[in-house]
């Protein structure tokens, strides 16, 4: 009896040893010390081949994968908290999930995306030529996933098809150098952008940098169009459709490009072309630091301590999309400006959705919608944990801010890529 009793121990003990056990990474307010790096671990556990599931509405977008003690010792490396499930309670989680009634979804998550920012990091010297930092790279960099970069050249050549992700760093595709003319134009910093935009215009086989821009906003059209994914912040939102729009027109001043603007420029803008913005005014005035009416920059009148948006909510089964990039442990985000902090709602194309609002400013922070076989996001502002990012100022350090819900907008786009293509029809 006594061998008896101990085999039936020991069979006990080693089936709860071989039964499977998953890893939940809590994303609520309470449950999770470190938000951001959760993205990078999920991000990290896709790339070693294992799935992944996003449990959209459940504790603020949790993920869970199987456990495995390589996967715990790298969440507690990280500092990511994270919580134990059996076999059967993650089925049973996954059952209740699946009731109609309630509002959530498990989505599941497939491959690692692969990631490229389109940015002008470093000149032929190696060294930083534009004094400001970009909240996606550094995002990424805290979060530990990988990027690569690319810019005018790469994009032309058609390297943007081997990637599945692409960010647009604060980019002005207008050809006007940011419309920094005014306050800049005698600084160092200035002087070496505009020589590295003309040489590299010229390398391309353009006379003007204008034309260079509009030439590789096609190119990441026609990548979107293929079924690319594409997210912009702040001034390479706007500037990338006015270039858009503005095919074929001169809508840079002497200063910019050699020569004047077309006095009837307005008139010529062509709103077909473009991906979410249409009957927008051009600002004509060079010495104004402002591109367009899309803007909500000079207009709005919004207390700093005051500034919030605000994100829909949407139906988890049934519009996965936007349930998923509007994950977060709030509704309630804190503002922040940019070259471009918000659009005006009336310049938003009606097939365009709106994720995030100031609706007492009528603006909207965060749009999102389709284009072709791919999809597009354009996030208001520059720095989500800095309100009035300027010129030279450091860059944000992103361990002061582990639970930042501004950011994980940002991740929440990167992560989009990865869910399986059933979620992603159009």
């Amino acid at each position: 009896m006594r061998k008896l009793f101990l085999f039936l121990v020991f069979s006990m003990v080693l089936g709860q040893q071989l039964q499977s056990m998953y890893l939940i990474l809590p994303m609520n307010e309470s449950g999770q010390r470190d938000h951001l790096k959760a993205y990078g671990i999920t991000y990290w556990v896709l790339s070693q081949g294992v799935e992944a599931y996003w449990l959209l509405n459940y504790e603020g977008g949790a993920f869970a994968f199987i456990h495995t003690p390589t996967l715990q010792s790298e969440c507690s490396k990280r500092g990511v908290s994270f919580k134990t499930m059996t076999d059967a309670e993650f089925n049973n989680l996954r059952n209740e999930i699946a009731n109609p009634e309630v509002n959530q979804d498990v989505i599941k998550l497939e491959k690692a995306p692969k990631i490229a920012v389109y940015t002008p990091t470093e000149n032929e010297r190696g060294e930083e030529i534009q004094p400001w930092d970009d909240a996606v790279t550094l995002v990424l960099t805290y979060a530990e996933i990988p990027y690569d970069v690319v810019y005018d050249t790469e994009v032309l050549q058609g390297k943007l098809s081997e990637y599945d992700w692409l960010h647009l760093h604060h980019e002005d595709f207008t050809g006007q150098y940011g419309k920094f003319y005014a306050s800049y134009s005698g600084q160092p910093w200035y002087k070496k952008h505009v020589q590295l935009m003309e040489n590299l215009a010229r390398i391309n086989g353009f006379d003007k940098v204008s034309q260079l821009k509009l030439a590789v906003a096609k190119k990441i059209s026609e990548y979107v169009a293929g079924g690319g994914f594409m997210f912009a912040m702040c001034s390479a939102t706007d500037t990338y459709d006015i270039a858009l729009a503005a095919d074929g027109v001169d809508i840079c001043a002497e200063m910019f490009d050699g020569d004047g603007a077309d006095p009837n420029a307005q008139s010529k803008l062509d709103f077909t072309k473009t991906f979410a913005f249409t009957d927008f005014q051009i600002e004509r005035n060079p010495m104004r630091y402002e591109h367009s009416s899309i803007d909500a920059t000079d207009s709005r009148r919004v207390v700093p301590e005051q500034d919030y948006f605000s994100l829909f909510d949407f139906s988890a089964k049934w519009d996965p999309i936007p349930t998923m990039l509007t994950q977060d442990h709030t509704k309630t985000v804190k503002g922040f400006m940019g070259q471009n902090t918000a659009f005006i709602k009336k310049y938003i194309k009606p097939s365009v959705l709106i994720m995030g609002e100031n609706k007492p400013a009528g603006e909207a922070r965060y749009i999102h919608s389709t284009y072709g076989k791919g999809f597009f996001t354009f996030y208001g502002g520059h720095d989500p944990e800095d309100y009035q990012h300027k010129v030279g100022d450091p860059p944000t350090d992103l361990s002061l801010h582990p639970n930042s819900a501004g950011y994980r907008l940002i991740l929440n786009n990167i992560l989009f890529p990865a869910a399986k293509k059933k979620h992603q029809k159009t």
